[in-house]
């Protein structure tokens, strides 16, 4: 399952470097599948839809810093754990229920984020 990130955030930004999806954001900023990833051209998405890797969408959320769930990989096969939740200071970083994943379905994800 991807990590949400609740209306409890402060801001502090101390997730986003930690990061190795680059899945999370600033709140009010537009993001893209390529940002900070192997993706480039026309990518499929999980729901089986055709994007451009590099077109901008719109912020999940414009007042606290948010996580893109299809980028999330809850850090499997990088960390033990996600670390945006590790190094969360007010514990905001939670599993997202409505994102419920398998290892095997995390760990595809990270190998098709990461395509060198």
């Amino acid at each position: 399952m991807a990590i949400i990130i609740t209306d409890e955030c402060i801001n502090c930004g101390a997730c986003e470097p930690e990061c190795p999806n680059n899945a999370i954001y600033e709140g009010g900023v537009d993001w893209a599948y390529a940002d900070g990833t192997g993706v480039k051209g026309d990518f499929t998405t999980a729901d089986g839809k055709s994007v451009d890797a590099d077109e901008r969408n719109a912020p999940v959320s414009d007042d606290i810093y948010y996580i893109v769930p299809d980028k999330c990989t809850e850090c499997v096969g990088f960390h033990e754990e996600p670390q945006c939740a590790a190094v969360c200071p007010v514990d905001c970083c939670v599993p997202d229920p409505d994102h419920k994943e398998s290892e095997s379905v995390l760990l595809a994800r990270k190998a098709i984020l990461h395509l060198e």
